[in-house]
């Protein structure tokens, strides 16, 4: 996927659950994608601010610190507002996505997820520079 000697496209996931982040790790990695991980926002704004990744996977609901204010956050710092988010989130409400929307996100997938679409929905993100509309899609 990369030439020798290119840098490897950085992504941030962000998620509670360990099991999920697992999962998305292993097959971005296989991909050829530099995978960091957070387990709250919190960490993952710092660690964004640190490493600024490619691109963002993003759960909603975690502690200390949920997706949606992360993003929020994230979407005020210079040089790290126009990251590509994906929310992957267990939540698929018509106000959910609205707000996902109005925040800048890039797609939205709803867990459970399929692992080979969410890398198409990756790497469609990571070469488009437009926007599409947002809707709730099992991935």
């Amino acid at each position: 996927m990369f030439k020798k000697g290119a840098q490897k496209e950085k992504i941030l996931v962000v998620d509670d659950e360990p099991a999920v982040i697992m999962i998305i790790s292993k097959y971005l990695e296989h991909k050829g994608y530099d995978v960091i991980t957070a387990t709250n926002g919190e960490e993952a704004l710092a660690k964004a601010l640190n490493d600024k990744p490619d691109l963002v996977l993003l759960d909603s609901r975690m502690p200390v610190m949920d997706g949606w204010e992360m993003l929020k956050r994230l979407r005020k710092h210079q040089g790290l507002n126009n990251i590509p988010v994906i929310m992957v989130t267990a939540l698929c409400e018509a106000k959910d996505v609205t707000t996902a929307s109005n925040l800048g996100i890039e797609d939205y997938i709803t867990k459970p997820f399929d692992p080979t679409g969410l890398v198409e929905k990756v790497n469609q993100a990571l070469k488009s520079k437009h926007k599409r509309k947002i809707t709730c899609d099992k991935s």
